[in-house]
């Protein structure tokens, strides 16, 4: 079979994403749970942390994540920041997959940590000399496991491209805080990193459907792969490359047989 032509696939994958981007695509996508704040601080550590939580089926990570909010009073920003010791035994019980109550509470301390000192997590991944969306990811990781109580286990749960991982849900998260189009469905909140610096959210799905048109050869899903996908979406949109996430993500899930 031919391989189509990049402007050929340009075309269809911006058919798919007109078709995906879409506000009705919000209510069945993890991102509905940051959708469910206003204030800008709320939305970040919703946003955050449903895109730590989001490995499974999509209506699973929304029900423990909307299981979190609950617990938090549906006010997160405010509940980092002044729960007292005997509000987080309820949080105890939480658990998704791999992500234990240990987990939970270290999260916690890193955002009553931050956000004693700091407006916006935005800054935790505007580092000084960090240019790229690589560095800016490194250097969060560390920055996130800088309190004396972190916990090895949970570094598994925030990764780095340092560790060759694809990083797909800190790249799902940026896209989420950074994109800004008149969709809606991305926030569009922080304005020091540019669209065009994103990198690809590379899960299984759009790591198949991305091999199926021929956007990418390399056999591991990891930060190269991410690297190598991003390149090519960079050729068909150099400004908003990861726009293509709708289009190759819904491809994979939403349309597969």
């Amino acid at each position: 079979m031919t391989k189509p032509s990049l402007q050929k696939l340009k075309s269809l994958l911006d058919q798919k994403v007109d078709m995906y981007n879409q506000s009705s695509f919000i209510k069945d996508d993890p991102i509905s749970i940051p959708h469910q704040f206003s204030k800008l601080q709320d939305v970040e550590i919703a946003a955050f942390w449903t895109a730590m939580l989001s490995w499974g089926q999509r209506k699973t990570i929304i029900n423990k994540a909307n299981e979190l909010m609950a617990l938090m009073d549906h006010a997160p920003y405010d509940f980092v920041l002044n729960h007292k010791d005997r509000d987080l035994k309820s949080l105890l019980s939480f658990k998704h997959r791999t992500f234990q109550p240990d987990d939970t509470l270290y999260f916690i301390s890193f955002f009553k940590d931050f956000y004693s000192h700091h407006e916006s997590l935005e800054e935790a991944f505007i580092a000084e000399g960090a240019s790229d969306i690589k560095s800016m990811l490194a250097s969060f990781h560390h920055r996130f496991f800088s309190l004396p109580d972190k916990l090895e286990r949970t570094r598994k749960h925030v990764s780095t491209p340092a560790r060759h991982s694809s990083c797909k849900r800190l790249n799902m998260f940026l896209r989420w805080m950074v994109r800004n189009d008149q969709s809606g469905v991305d926030f569009g909140l922080w304005d020091s990193i540019s669209p065009s610096q994103l990198m690809i959210p590379l899960d299984v799905h759009v790591f198949k459907v991305s091999h199926t048109l021929g956007l990418l050869q390399r056999s591991k899903p990891d930060w190269q792969a991410v690297e190598e996908l991003t390149s090519q979406l960079r050729l068909m949109d150099p400004l908003d490359p990861v726009k293509y996430d709708f289009a190759l993500f819904s491809m994979g899930v939403l349309e597969k047989s």
